[in-house]
C-alpha cells in the first residue's frame, strides 16, 4: 500500500496542473487529459516558450509511461511474475531516460540562464528517480517543479 500511495504522490508531484483524470475505482489506472492544442506556445516568463512547451510535453508522454509501468511492475512483483516485472521495469526506466535526455535537450537550447539551469537540475532529478519508489525526493522534485512552472506558466 506504500509504494500505491508513493505512485500516486509522484503522480501528483509531477503533474501538478496538468489535468489527471478520476483514478478512484482503480489504484494503478492513470488517466491524462489531452492539453488543448495551442497555435502559438503560450508566453512565458523566461521568453523560451518552445522550450517550455518541449520541456513539459516531454514530461507528460514520460510521466504517464512511467506510472504505468510502475503499476503493472508492482502488479507482476505482487502475482510473482518476475519476467513481466523485469520488463515494466526496463520500460520505466527507459522513459524516464527519454525525459531526462529531452530535458537537456531544451536546457541547452534555452536562451534565459535561469531556465537553463533549472532544465538541466529536473534532467539530474529525473536520471536519478529510478524504479525504487521508495527512493523518491519528493520534496526536492517539488521544489524544482515550482520553479519551472515559475518560469514557465500556463
Amino acid at each position: 500500500m506504500r509504494r500505491v500511495f508513493a505512485v500516486t504522490a509522484l503522480t501528483g508531484l509531477l503533474l501538478a496542473g496538468a489535468g489527471c483524470a478520476d483514478r478512484d475505482s482503480d489504484p494503478f489506472a492513470v488517466g491524462f487529459a489531452s492539453p488543448a492544442p495551442r497555435a502559438t506556445p503560450a508566453p512565458t516568463a523566461t521568453g523560451d516558450a518552445g522550450v517550455c512547451a518541449g520541456a513539459k510535453q516531454a514530461g507528460s508522454a514520460a510521466v504517464q509511461t512511467y506510472v504505468q509501468k510502475l503499476a503493472e511492475m508492482l502488479r507482476a512483483n505482487a502475482l510473482r511474475d518476475r519476467r513481466t516485472e523485469e520488463a515494466a521495469r526496463r520500460e520505466a526506466e527507459a522513459a524516464l531516460a527519454g525525459w531526462r535526455d529531452t530535458l537537456r535537450e531544451q536546457s541547452a537550447r534555452a536562451a534565459d540562464p535561469r531556465l537553463r539551469t533549472l532544465l538541466a537540475d529536473l534532467a539530474t532529478e529525473v536520471g536519478g528517480l529510478g524504479t525504487d519508489v521508495r527512493a523518491i525526493d519528493e520534496t526536492e522534485f517539488d521544489r524544482l517543479q515550482g520553479r519551472l512552472d515559475e518560469l514557465c506558466p500556463g
